[in-house]
């Protein structure tokens, strides 16, 4: 057997608040739409994990999703422009990742991050 995929489940009443965030700010795809879940991801292959923690790294919060981009620059000027408040960051960490956290419109702590 073999994992194909994992998908984070994120309990909502308003499923469509989600565009604003995972698909106009992150680009994501929304790849189903049932109208009661709605799926966002990318046609680009991803790699599947799962992460345990018991913090964030710098002794920031466990963050609910981390989202890697090929972008950051880019992450932050659309995180700005909505005007959505950063937990952390943008900052340049000693593993090799520059990240900033932000919540979702559902409260979720989210990493986005790029490798370096």
């Amino acid at each position: 057997m073999q994992v194909q995929r994992i998908v984070a489940n994120i309990s909502t009443t308003d499923v469509a608040k989600a565009d604003a965030f995972y698909r106009d700010i992150l680009g994501l795809d929304l790849l189903m739409d049932h109208g009661w879940l709605r799926t966002y991801g990318s046609a680009a292959k991803m790699t599947v994990q799962v992460a345990f923690a018991s913090q964030g790294g710098s002794d920031t919060p466990v963050p609910d999703l981390s989202i890697e981009v090929d972008d950051l620059d880019e992450a932050v000027r659309r995180v700005e422009a909505a005007g959505i408040a950063f937990e952390y960051g943008p900052v340049d960490e000693p593993w090799g990742v520059r990240r900033f956290y932000v919540r979702d419109p559902f409260g979720k702590l989210v990493n986005i991050l790029v490798h370096q």
